[in-house]
């Protein structure tokens, strides 16, 4: 017997969701930054951006994929903190910030790896681009084929520092998803990111992240600057176990990059927080099942369902389970047979898939006989 299609809503009490939509609703605030973009590191929503996918010059800030192909190597065992490399003339003589390697003297993989994050070192970049492909150019393509790997669909390198060249460019997205990956995938080292200064031949240098010196929970990552990209920032900090990451570039002096890159990250903490609806396997709600050996299937999310959004948004929020009621027998654990709707005012709509938490087989000849004359005479389903 044809059943026609129902609503069933399930409404969650001070429970809410933050939908990833664009920047005109993703947040109201206003930045002197060229370029930007903040989200939430644990779901990826987006709580701000502005030009996220124009390409600009990331500068320094691309020093974050020589570190990252370092951290590969070192994880997969191909390189150790102990292994040394040689210090060619064309590094030694490399302009810009450095580490100050000496020419012809052999540098450890950690001391080039902290003279790259902490001390911004070109020289250093160009030693470990040597020493693990033969050459920057060689190094500069195998970077671009990494990007591409980890999503960053708007980038090409051309070196292994960030040196000025028109055809080395990147977004604030992508710089955002290379910062996020090596979060993910390094834990065991990424704590290098958040070192305050290194000493090397006898020089110390501090680490130019503004963010790491101020009570924000910053934990890294990387700065830039040439003339013609003005002053970036890739960072990301960490508040009671939660974690945002931000892109910053374009700004007008070290002093506003300092300060604009606290404040954003001040108010992505305020303004937003993250809220799990459901753990993997939980029971969003429950169906009537037409002709079934159980009148009833529980509906569940296969994983956890956790979701960023502004605070004061939350008690706006419907949430609704929505399927064709009753849903016909033989019903197959794990089948898809509803959706779950979260609906915000002025944001789009998140659908979810919501599965048969269990088999129901279908009543037999006789007892389905029963229930459609049980429902001819007083409407019951199944």
């Amino acid at each position: 017997m044809q059943q026609r299609p129902t609503i069933r809503t399930l409404f969650l009490i001070g429970v809410a969701l933050f939908i990833d939509a664009p920047a005109a609703h993703a947040a109201s605030i206003e930045t002197p930054a060229k370029q930007a973009i903040l989200l939430d590191y644990a779901t990826g929503n987006v709580l701000f951006e502005k030009n996220s996918d124009v390409r600009m010059t990331p500068s320094s800030m691309s020093k974050m994929a020589t570190v990252y192909r370092i951290f590969e190597r070192l994880k997969e065992g191909r390189l150790s903190l102990e292994d040394t490399f040689p210090v060619s003339e064309r590094a030694w003589r490399k302009q810009g910030s450095k580490m100050f390697v000496t020419l012809n003297s052999r540098v450890k993989t950690e001391d080039l790896l902290r003279g790259i994050v902490v001390q911004s070192g070109n020289d250093a970049c160009i030693v470990i681009a040597e020493g693990l492909s033969g050459n920057e150019d060689a190094f500069a393509r195998e970077l671009t084929e990494l990007a591409k790997k980890l999503g960053m669909t708007n980038t090409n390198l051309m070196n292994s520092s960030g040196w000025p060249d028109p055809n080395h460019y990147s977004t604030a997205r992508d710089l955002a998803t290379l910062a996020t990956a090596t979060i993910r995938n390094f834990p065991e080292y990424y704590p290098y990111y958040a070192e305050k200064n290194f000493v090397y031949n006898g020089i110390k240098q501090g680490n130019r992240d503004p963010l790491l010196y101020k009570d924000v929970g910053a934990d890294g990552l990387k700065t830039g600057h040439t003339e013609e990209a003005g002053y970036g920032l890739t960072a990301s900090a960490v508040r009671n176990g939660r974690r945002l990451v931000l892109v910053v570039n374009g700004l007008s002096s070290m002093n506003e990059r300092a300060r604009e890159s606290e404040r954003l990250i001040d108010w992505g903490f305020r303004e937003f927080n993250n809220y799990t609806l459901f753990t993997a396997g939980a029971t969003v709600n429950e169906a009537p099942v037409w002709l079934g050996e159980q009148a009833r299937v529980p509906l569940i999310v296969k994983g956890d369902l956790t979701l960023t959004l502004p605070v004061k948004s939350r008690k706006d929020m419907v949430v609704k389970a929505v399927y064709d009621s009753p849903i016909q027998a033989p019903v197959l654990e794990g089948t898809r047979i509803a959706t779950l709707r979260i609906e915000a005012p002025e944001r789009p709509v998140l659908e979810v898939p919501l599965y048969a938490a269990r088999s129901v087989e279908k009543l037999g000849m006789m007892s389905r006989l029963s229930a459609a004359l049980r429902h001819i005479m007083w409407g019951e389903n199944g």
